[in-house]
């Protein structure tokens, strides 16, 4: 009996390899993230204060009271709940709120907790409005409400739950409710945007992680381009080891310049999109004013990812402004890409 080859067997393998990578590069972002209070740079303000909660919390030998942080993905509110776990000794259950779907959802996390537990949430944010309510005793009372039964012969069953602390993270705090927000009573903390400074110093400690040789110039290459997030840095930093491997070559600034240009990354960080969005403003609409939906059209992007990804970090760097009338771009934008900056662009600035 003869054997045919498997038509599927090239994209079975294919599919395993890439899950192999993503999985690698997932067990790479782990080992970068650091395991110790000094591993962890910037965020002085956050750290001081997380200090006196936890050692405030162990002299009384009571578990921390619950915290949130907020801010913009990747500055390192996932590392900051594992620091606050290692430096308490306590294990950390983590979740995140579009995986709470049911009220028993919740109940199951909660009634599995031991005495002690972190519970950390991420992106509390997308809970659904009923399941909050249902947090609110835990929190606040260390009980959970549960209603069996329908109708006329329901009936609530209270049961209380072990001491526990709720570590949240969100990207969108104003999205939170204001019952749940109080009930931070450990305190509401904003993660800021890093310095180049602080971004150089996580680039040279993920480059001693990884093993590679990095010279100074190349490591400031990198952190000038890495939109002053250190998950940005990490994915550059490795992006730019596999293109050096690759070519055989060490990290040098001319080697982490041609692997930045291949992944469409100039001087100030920004990607194509974010070009795209400028010249599309600059070039078909004479730098704006312009709407957000209009954009959206002419550059087939989501409104959703212009305003939440790709504007915030434009307007960052103040190449991009908002207006009652709509988008403009700055002079700076002009300049950045070699256009020719019209005489009235400060009254659209207006």
């Amino acid at each position: 009996m003869s054997i045919g080859k498997n038509p599927n067997t090239k994209s079975s393998l294919k599919t395993e390899t890439g899950n192999k990578e993503e999985r690698d590069d997932s067990f790479l972002d782990q080992t970068l993230r650091p395991s110790r209070w000094d591993e962890y740079i910037g965020q002085q303000n956050i750290k001081e204060n997380l200090r006196i909660l936890l050692t405030a919390a162990k002299e009384r030998n009571h578990p921390p009271e619950h915290i949130l942080f907020y801010g913009p993905p990747g500055l390192g509110k996932t590392t900051l709940a594992y620091l606050i776990a290692k430096e308490t000794g306590a294990q950390i259950k983590v979740t995140s709120g579009p995986a709470i779907e049911k009220v028993g959802d919740l109940a199951s996390i909660l009634t599995n907790l031991l005495p002690g537990d972190i519970l950390f949430i991420d992106e509390i944010h997308r809970l659904n409005k009923t399941i909050e309510e249902v947090l609110y005793p835990a929190m606040e009372s260390g009980s959970l409400d549960i209603i069996i039964g329908k109708g006329p012969s329901a009936r609530t069953i209270q049961l209380e739950l072990p001491a526990f602390t709720l570590v949240a993270a969100t990207t969108r705090i104003a999205l939170l409710s204001a019952p749940l927000r109080s009930r931070f009573s450990g305190g509401t903390f904003r993660l800021e945007f890093y310095s180049e400074d602080e971004i150089k110093k996580i680039i040279d400690r993920s480059a001693n992680i990884l093993g590679t040789s990095l010279v100074k110039e190349a490591s400031q290459a990198i952190a000038k381009r890495s939109r002053f997030t250190p998950r940005m840095a990490n994915y550059l930093l490795k992006r730019c080891r596999d293109f050096a491997q690759v070519h055989k070559k060490s990290l040098s600034e001319e080697i982490v310049s041609d692997a930045l240009k291949l992944l469409g990354v100039d001087d100030l960080g920004l990607s194509f999109s974010d070009r795209q969005i400028l010249n599309v403003i600059i070039d078909k609409f004479r730098g704006g004013p312009v709407g957000l939906g209009t954009i959206a059209a002419a550059t087939g992007e989501e409104e959703a990812t212009i305003e939440e990804v790709i504007e915030p970090y434009l307007i960052q760097l103040g190449l991009l402004e908002r207006t009652t009338r709509g988008r403009v771009a700055t002079p700076r934008a002009y300049e950045h890409l070699g256009f020719k900056m019209p005489s009235d662009i400060q009254e659209k600035l207006i």
